[in-house]
């Protein structure tokens, strides 16, 4: 297995890339757009942060977010936001062998893209 190792910087601003997994012909996240965007309120109520800016295309997203000044854990958060629209999402999509396993839906992929934005202006 792949080992994945991702930073982690208190009150740090980062580029997100968030895949649905089956994205040929998906439009779920824009015919799901409420949704979606309930998601984004459950986690931050519970896990502050600010969404600088956000894309939703039909089947991936892009965001940016800034965490708070004692807290660095967006992990955390993605996979809140991720569980909280699969399970508003009636079942039936394809789910594999090892996502059965896990007990995990099928709708997004497993990883993510983040990439942290460094303010060359504040210095």
């Amino acid at each position: 297995m792949t080992d994945y190792r991702r930073i982690y910087i208190p009150n740090a601003t980062w580029f997100f890339t968030v895949n649905l997994a089956q994205r040929r012909n998906n439009q779920l996240l824009v015919e799901k757009i409420d949704l979606l965007r309930a998601a984004f309120r459950y986690v931050k109520e519970r896990r502050p942060f600010h969404i600088n800016a956000v894309v939703i295309m039909p089947d991936h997203l892009h965001c940016i977010w800034t965490l708070p000044p004692e807290d660095a854990d967006y992990s955390t958060r993605w996979n809140m936001l991720k569980g909280h629209f699969s399970r508003a999402i009636d079942k039936g999509e394809r789910i594999s062998e090892s996502r059965s396993k896990r007990r995990e839906r099928g709708l997004w992929q497993r990883r993510f893209w983040a990439h942290l934005i460094i303010d060359h202006l504040s210095k």
